[in-house]
Order: structure tokens, then C-alpha cells, then sequence
């Protein structure tokens, strides 16, 4: 056998034995996220209840208390998919852990021990700043976006056609998923930026200089993400221009601590 073909076959075992940690780290992502997702499934319909009360709260604030809240759905199948589609998102958020886990577990063997240490700080910061943001929209935002909306009826006194608002389970659904989903992501802006501070991509200067660039990208991303209306615009918008205030402190105190740790390692070697 020549050196060659010596050399291709080392270097070929590792190859698959990185295969197979991916493959095993795969089953049991999915393998969570399945059973997550059966679990969510058999309580699909308490999850939507508890989901609604956004919509119950935004009624008492348009003051129609004393009616009751309804939502619809037009076709047969329709709320059997909404269903799905609450245990598919429910699913992920319980199995998300697990997931995470098995990611850490198939990337940190390639890691050096300090890379381990500022990799796992992230990992725990990601959920915890997406369930603040999806906390912010069950309890605030969506309600605020309900009574905007619950503000356009028509009691259909003095001559004017009642108008009632009456939305279909899978709009509001996808309605509540679209707003968690966008304040999750932008509550990721700290984790992002201070990754990429840490690996040298981005500095707390160069997140100054942008600052203009970032509202207006703030104004614009709220205005896809969220419904037409400007109360809940703003209401994502100023949130990710304060994080990303955040962001900049973070990125010098990142910038801080990596100065003093080059300075005690100058002077070790001065030493």
C-alpha cells in the first residue's frame, strides 16, 4: 500500500466517525422534537385556549367585557392543522434543550477549553432571550395589537352597519406564532453581535458608526415582520433599537476584558 493511500484512509476515519456523532446527534434531536411534539398535540387545545387570552385581555381593555370572545374556522380541516401547527411550535420550543444540547455535544470536541467557556454562555442565552420576547407579546404586545384592531367595530347604532370582529383560528394563530417568532429573533441581537465582537468581526465602534443604518433596518424589519398596523411596527422596532444599545455595551465590555487579558498576558511574558 502506497503513503498515499495510507494517508487518504486516516484521514477517511475520522471523516465517518464524525458521521456517525452527527447521525446519533440527529435521532435524538428528532426523536425529542417528536415526542415533544405528540405531547403538544394531545394538548393542543388547552395550549390554544391559554394562547387566546391575549384576545380576551385585549376585550377588556376596548371595554366589550360583557361579550364573549368566539373565533372561527371555515373549512373542515382547518382547525385539525391549526393543531398541527401548534404542536409542531410547541414542540420545538420543549424539545429546543435537547436540541441545543446535542449541537453543544457534537460541536465541543473540536473546541479548546476557553472556546467551550465563552461558547456555553450563548447557548443558555439564546432560549432565555427568546422566551423574554415571546413574554413580551403574550402579555403586552398581542393584546395591544387585539385592542387595535378590536377598535375598528361597529356597534351598528345611528344608522351604521354593525360591524364584529370575528377571527378564524388559524389567522390569530398565525397571527400570535408570527409576533413570537419576530421578538424571539431580535431578542437574539445581544447574542449575535457579541459573537461576532468575540470573534473579531464586529467591533463597539464599528456598531456605533451604523447606528443610523440599524434604526432604519429596525423600522423596515418590524414593518415585514409584524401586521400593517403602527402600534405593533413601533412596538418591535423600539425594543431592537434598545437592544441594540445593549449591544454596543456588551461589545465594550467584551473589547474590555480581552484588552486586560492581553495586557496580564504581555506582562507574564515581559516577566
Amino acid at each position: 500500500m502506497s503513503r498515499t493511500d495510507i494517508d487518504i484512509e486516516a484521514s477517511s476515519a475520522p471523516l465517518i466517525e464524525h458521521l456517525i456523532e452527527l447521525r446519533t446527534r440527529l435521532i435524538w434531536s428528532i426523536a425529542g422534537f417528536f415526542v415533544a411534539f405528540l405531547v403538544c398535540f394531545f394538548f393542543a387545545k388547552p395550549i390554544f385556549n391559554i394562547l387566546v387570552i391575549p384576545y380576551q385581555t385585549a376585550t377588556h381593555w376596548a371595554g366589550v367585557d360583557n361579550r364573549q370572545v368566539e373565533l372561527i374556522y371555515t373549512a373542515p380541516q382547518e382547525f385539525f392543522f391549526t393543531q398541527v401547527k401548534i404542536a409542531a411550535f410547541g414542540g420545538f420550543f420543549l424539545a429546543f434543550p435537547l436540541i441545543a444540547t446535542q449541537i453543544y455535544k457534537f460541536v465541543a470536541p473540536g473546541l479548546y477549553k476557553n472556546e467551550r467557556h465563552a461558547f456555553l454562555p450563548f447557548l443558555v442565552a439564546t432560549p432565555i432571550l427568546f422566551l423574554i420576547g415571546a413574554l413580551l407579546v403574550y402579555f403586552f404586545f398581542t393584546p395591544m395589537v387585539m385592542w387595535f384592531f378590536l377598535s375598528m367595530e361597529q356597534s351598528g347604532t345611528d344608522g351604521e352597519v354593525a360591524i364584529q370582529l370575528l377571527p378564524r383560528v388559524s389567522e390569530y394563530l398565525s397571527l400570535i406564532m408570527t409576533l413570537i417568532f419576530a421578538f424571539g429573533m431580535v431578542f437574539q441581537l445581544p447574542v449575535v453581535t457579541s459573537l461576532l465582537v468575540r470573534v473579531g468581526i464586529a467591533s463597539a465602534d464599528g456598531l456605533v458608526a451604523k447606528r443610523k443604518y440599524a434604526i432604519v433596518l429596525a423600522f423596515v424589519a418590524a414593518a415585514v415582520l409584524t401586521p400593517p398596523d403602527p402600534m405593533s411596527q413601533i412596538g418591535l422596532a423600539l425594543p431592537t433599537i434598545i437592544l441594540y444599545e445593549i449591544s454596543i455595551i456588551l461589545a465594550r465590555l467584551i473589547e474590555k476584558k480581552r484588552a486586560e487579558a492581553l495586557a496580564e498576558s504581555e506582562a507574564d511574558s515581559g516577566v
